[in-house]
């Protein structure tokens, strides 16, 4: 062979031994590369035109690349960027519907609270005029107690309404009382007696049950709804750790360094780095999953028997019911209180008879239960549950489910159908290796994410921590929070309805009536209006009967 030959081929030789296995003219351009890299928004003069060697790469496999140290940089920063957003999107879902859920059910919550407030206020002025003007502080106190308690304040539910039954039967008490002045040492001797005597019947003992049940449930329901939206906020919100974010870009960027842009990684390959990155995530499961049937299960008990709808809609009708039963009582219970709180001192003289305190004509609506209110939340409590169940339902397992709805994604892998044409971490052929299970402990051998199992993520246990609080507080409100409440089937906060009336019947007029009280010289007592409606007692007796007997239909 001549010599010119050899001095041609031997070098020619030498430079295809130099090029790695499976290499062309087109796989050493760098051409693709710097098409994709600047489509990401990086300076192309970073990048090479060619193929250089890759002794100086620190993730990516140190052959032939395009990549230089400073893209292998900027290129597992921006792995680092994906990653984050990808989970944030991926549990986009889970944290609107708590977000969105928390303001609906907070806001039908006050308005129905409002609503009630109001309703009760438009009906006592019509019923009882300047009577109950001049002690409506009573009711709002009750209201705003309430409201108080909703928001989180430490109020005891049952010593509230027993207050309020006790200062209420104080009010009424001076009020059919108008010819006797009593002291505070003796209201207080009065309000002892509201157990015993019963003065407005059993509505007082049902209504603690119900008010009580189902303010305890709806409070913890939206406390449930806070805690879910926080820790669905804060959970997906990642800090990858430095081996997880090595893991990252060898998954996504190393095929750009190889010159591959357009290869994504296999589908499995993907699994287990994002199994890897999320492994503390997938733990915070089992807790999240038993809080959102803890959830589930108060929903239910909203729905039904705590139903708070229920309770507050018809509540100044059951108050007003509690008001007719002290009248019809109010010479039992008058003689009762004087027999053991002692005989009160008349009322000191008047200047001039009061005028009898107008009459307003109670115009009661026939309550359809087809027409319940609507707040600003547009809905009624039944629908509002029933569509916040759903959403929960779909929340179940989000967290183990992520590393699989990231990589079902069709921008991040090369899907299931693609094994063999797709990235495996280190060329483009078929992911070997088994896929780890969810979880910490489970990462020991991931084969693509240096995992430290003996350290669990403190912020994701404090997550944890707070579910598991929350469930445990959703357990008690479902089981009414502890309290021995006595259910039977006409205590259910389901019963009773707004103020209605039947076939256009409805009373015209209400008093408050006086008791005859034991006798007391003449010359000493004077007789204000309200002493004076006692001869009234009858028809108001009777009207009381027909508004008991309607309420009753009206159920």
């Amino acid at each position: 062979m001549p010599s010119w030959i050899g001095a041609v081929i031997l070098p020619l030789l030498g430079l295809l031994l130099s090029l790695p296995a499976g290499a062309d003219v087109k796989a050493r351009s760098c051409g693709e590369v710097r098409q994709a890299y600047g489509a990401k928004g990086f300076s192309l003069a970073d990048i090479p035109y060619q193929e250089i060697a890759g002794e100086h790469l620190r993730i990516c496999p140190q052959e032939y690349t395009c990549c230089t140290t400073e893209m292998e940089d900027k290129l597992s920063q921006q792995s680092k960027l994906e990653f984050e957003n990808l989970v944030e999107e991926t549990s986009h879902f889970v944290r609107t519907t708590f977000v969105s859920r928390h303001k609906k059910f907070d806001e039908f919550f006050r308005e129905l609270l409002e609503n009630a407030e109001k309703s009760l206020n438009d009906m006592f002025v019509r019923t009882y005029g300047m009577l109950y003007m001049q002690n409506s502080e009573v009711f709002q106190d009750l209201f705003t107690e309430l409201k108080r308690y909703y928001t989180g304040g430490n109020v005891n539910l049952e010593e509230m309404l027993n207050d309020f039954w006790a200062r209420l039967l104080e009010r009424m008490f001076q009020l059919i009382n108008p010819q006797y002045h009593f002291s505070e040492d003796y209201l207080e001797c009065v309000s002892k007696y509201t157990d015993q005597l019963k003065p407005f019947g059993d509505v007082p003992r049902k209504l603690k049950i119900q008010v009580t049940r189902a303010f305890i449930a709806a409070r913890t329901f939206v406390q449930g709804l806070t805690v879910g939206r926080e820790v669905a906020n804060r959970v997906s919100k990642v800090s990858p750790t430095p081996g997880c974010i090595r893991a990252l870009m060898k998954m996504l960027y190393c095929p750009y360094c190889r010159g591959l842009p357009t290869v994504r990684p296999c589908n499995n390959y993907c699994l287990n780095v994002m199994k890897g990155c999320l492994a503390n995530q997938a733990d915070l499961d089992t807790e999240w999953n038993l809080f959102i049937d803890a959830m589930l299960l108060v929903a239910e008990r909203l729905e039904g028997p705590f139903n708070i709808e229920s309770v507050m809609d018809p509540i100044d009708v059951k108050i007003s019911e509690a008001i007719m039963n002290m009248q019809e009582n109010s010479m039992q219970v008058s003689a009762k209180v004087f027999q053991g709180c002692g005989q009160p001192k008349p009322a000191p003289a008047l200047r001039s008879a009061r005028s009898a305190p107008e009459n307003f004509n109670t115009r009661f609506r026939p309550y359809n239960p087809e027409e319940r209110p609507t707040t600003a939340a547009g809905t009624s409590l039944d629908r509002l549950v029933t569509d916040i169940k759903e959403k929960l339902k779909l929340s179940k397992k989000v967290w183990s489910a992520l590393p699989y709805t990231i990589c079902k994604d069709e921008s991040v892998t090369a899907g299931t159908s693609n094994e063999e044409e797709c990235w495996n971490g280190h060329s483009k052929a078929r992911y070997l290796p088994e896929i780890m299970n969810d979880g910490l402990t489970n990462q020991i051998n991931n084969p693509e994410v240096d995992v430290d199992i003996t350290r669990p993520d403190t912020f994701i246990r404090q997550q944890i921590m707070a579910l598991r609080v929350m469930t445990n507080k959703l357990k008690n409100a479902y089981n009414g929070n502890d309290v021995n409440f006595q259910d039977t089937s006409d205590e259910s906060s389901g019963s009773g309805s707004g103020s209605g009336c039947m076939d256009d019947v409805c009373p015209t007029e209400f008093e408050f009536v006086t008791t005859e009280a034991p006798a007391v010289d003449p010359d000493r007592r004077e007789v204000d209006s309200s002493a004076a409606q006692r001869g009234h007692s009858l028809l108001s007796w009777s009207l009381t009967c027909i508004v008991l007997a309607l309420q009753r239909l009206c159920r």
